[in-house]
């Protein structure tokens, strides 16, 4: 069954009202007709099984039926800080990423990125960005849509630790080293409603000066097993490995 984020105004006690790229969606894409039957989230999480009464590519009305009481979110929230990589690889992070649970996605320069996002840029990106992050978490069931960050610096982004329960930095030279117990260890002090910042390096990996610092502000570096993973795979093992712990692992 199609599902669709609407905002918090938009959804009343008997009533959601769909506007936009979603109603132009419900008519033109899925040629839904009054009768036919969505699942809408609002901002609040509240989640209502739907009958569409009108139909129009603008504005779709329709009636709440059945709230439902599902839960589809990880139990700790997860950023994911990546580092730009080149080409489109940031569409697939967040996509698979939204489907995998991260809570928010934070683009940063990092020493040995090579991509550059200027101002213009940076905002044509992160519209992109939230859009596939809103595709894939309708298609994925998702509860909330992740927040996808303004590009940041180094240090803005080291500015950002102390709102996290922790932090971790995925190091090539630990992975080289054989860790493995650091992020097991993280994720079982970890209970449910804290919050997690995981860094992520661009291509060439994290300069020795950026690990010291990040870990002079309280990071700690892991590894993620005995091979070296691209940028773009990093982040979907690691919320791979935070879904078996939480979810599976019982």
């Amino acid at each position: 069954m199609q599902r669709y984020f609407v905002p918090n105004d938009q959804m009343s006690d008997k009533q959601v009202t769909i506007k936009g790229d979603d109603a132009s969606h419900i008519t033109r894409v899925m040629r839904m007709q009054p009768g036919q039957s969505i699942v809408c989230i609002n901002q609040k999480q509240r989640v209502v099984l739907c009958m569409l009464e009108s139909v129009d590519s603008t504005e779709v009305s329709a009636s709440i039926k059945e709230e439902q009481s599902v839960q589809t979110e990880l139990p700790i929230e997860v950023t994911i800080a990546q580092a730009l990589p080149k080409g489109d690889k940031f569409d697939l992070i967040v996509q698979k990423g939204t489907e995998l649970g991260a809570s928010g996605f934070l683009p940063f320069s990092a020493a040995r990125s090579i991509v550059k996002w200027d101002a213009k840029k940076s905002a044509k990106k992160i519209e992109r960005l939230e859009k596939i992050a809103k595709e894939a978490a309708e298609q994925s069931y998702r509860m909330k849509l992740p927040v996808i960050y303004p590009n940041a610096s180094t240090k803005q982004v080291i500015e950002t630790f102390h709102e996290y329960t922790a932090c971790l930095i995925l190091a090539e030279e630990q992975a080289k080293a054989g860790e493995t117990s650091i992020l097991a260890h993280q994720l079982t002090n970890m209970k449910p409603g804290d919050k997690l910042l995981v860094l992520i390096g661009p291509e060439g990996g994290f300069s020795e000066d950026e690990i010291v610092l990040f870990e002079q502000a309280g990071a700690k570096a892991c590894g993620l097993g005995p091979r070296i993973l691209r940028t773009e795979t990093a982040s979907l093992a690691v919320l791979a490995a935070i879904s078996y712990h939480f979810e599976l692992m019982r």
